[in-house]
């Protein structure tokens, strides 16, 4: 069956559209965090590029709906690329300068030619930036965070496949021609659009589980960080533990920073609502400052963080009492939550491994509570290394 520009065009943009504006709509009633909302910005660019193209379908000589297209799915595929490193927590400034620059060349290289242009102006600059912008986010998607992460494997599958169709389109195009009977076949417009409408279906759904998994739904928020509760705010940790470790270093002591962290409490306000969550995150910063050593100064880490500071024996020492810890947390969690439990990780470590410097061992008791938090083996792990 032979499908018409218009007819395919009309198709895709549908399911584009409709895709788009659920998501966008989403993100607008939820307290949503970075990465939710560029890839809602993702959205919104494929909802430009859908109507910017059904323009030129409609009406051939509306160059200028070519080069807004192809701007506009640069700009989208980019989007999806600098969410992904948001959810990470990696830095945008270059990445979204790169991004710029590969939107602004696909409209020039499109515009410039004018009327003249044809329907194929500045392709092959929008070919490449999209092959870039998408194997990026699939290789982003992989790494920590997302990467621990398993929908995050469906995004960077679905990346990864544009990836790869935009280098088999642009050698096609390249080798060719765009009027050859294998570009025209394999990498025409009715076999990109088809792959359009697949990729946005699925991405629209990862992005969307993806999304719940950090942002939680407007009402829910964290009670505002004071002393009340003898935890410090993140910059009086800080000096307190480097005044500590300064201490230990003269006296050859051991000091150990034992990092707690809960990692599902958004998906329990998704599931039971925002005072369930709410209570389970009180109910954690208090069980750990209750089971935390007497003379253990307690912190805040981040929202769904917590860091205590300890001059402790030995490596025995220091397990011992972070396990004190998980085991109240666990206990005290259950019995005022009436069984809706979050996962709990508890990292560990220890200046006799990374040494007396603070940041570092905050780092490393960061990144093993993180793996604690997700591990089937331990709900306690000790890091050995910054």
């Amino acid at each position: 069956m032979q499908l018409d520009d218009f007819s395919v065009a009309a198709v895709t943009g549908l399911v584009v559209v409709v895709c788009g504006v659920t998501f966008i709509a989403e993100t607008l009633v939820r307290r949503d965090e970075g990465a939710g909302r560029i890839w809602a910005v993702a959205f919104l660019c494929a909802v430009g590029t859908a109507v910017s193209y059904g323009v030129w379908v409609l009406e051939p000589a509306t160059w200028w709906a070519v080069a807004a297209g192809n701007g506009l799915f640069v700009a989208g595929t980019g989007s999806m690329w600098l969410g992904c490193r948001r959810f990470n927590d990696r830095g945008l400034l270059w990445a979204a300068l790169l991004v710029v620059a590969g939107v602004v060349g696909a409209v020039l290289s499109a515009a410039l030619p004018g009327p003249d242009g044809g329907p194929w102006a500045g392709a092959l600059w929008m070919f490449v930036a999209l092959l870039v912008f998408a194997a990026a986010g699939a290789v982003e998607a992989m790494r920590p965070e997302m990467g621990r992460l398993r929908t995050a494997w469906g995004l960077a599958l679905v990346l990864g496949l544009q990836a790869l169709f935009y280098v088999s389109r642009t050698t096609a195009f390249l080798v060719s021609g765009p009027d050859s009977a294998l570009f025209q076949t394999w990498f025409g417009t009715t076999t990109a659009s088809l792959l359009t409408v697949v990729l946005t279906i699925v991405v629209a759904i990862v992005a969307s589980v993806l999304r719940a998994a950090r942002a939680p739904l407007r009402g829910f928020e964290p009670e505002s960080r004071t002393t009340d509760d003898e935890i410090l705010p993140p910059g009086e940790f800080r000096a307190s533990l480097t005044g500590l470790c300064a201490r230990a270093a003269w006296r050859s002591d051991v000091i150990g920073v034992i990092a707690v962290r809960i990692d599902d409490v958004d998906q329990i306000s998704t599931a039971f609502g925002s005072e369930v969550a709410r209570t389970v995150h009180d109910a954690w910063r208090t069980s750990v400052r209750r089971h935390a050593p007497a003379e253990a100064f307690v912190g805040e880490d981040d929202d769904m963080g917590l860091l205590v500071g300890v001059r402790v024996e030995s490596l025995t020492d220091a397990r011992r009492q972070a396990a004190r810890i998980y085991r109240g947390a666990f206990e005290d969690l259950g019995g005022v939550t009436g069984g809706v439990i979050p996962m709990v990780g508890v990292g560990v470590a220890l200046s006799d491994a990374v040494g007396y410097g603070p940041d570092e061992l905050v780092a490393v008791a960061h990144e093993a509570a993180r793996r604690a938090a997700t591990s089937v083996e331990s709900s306690v792990v000790v890091g050995d290394s910054a």
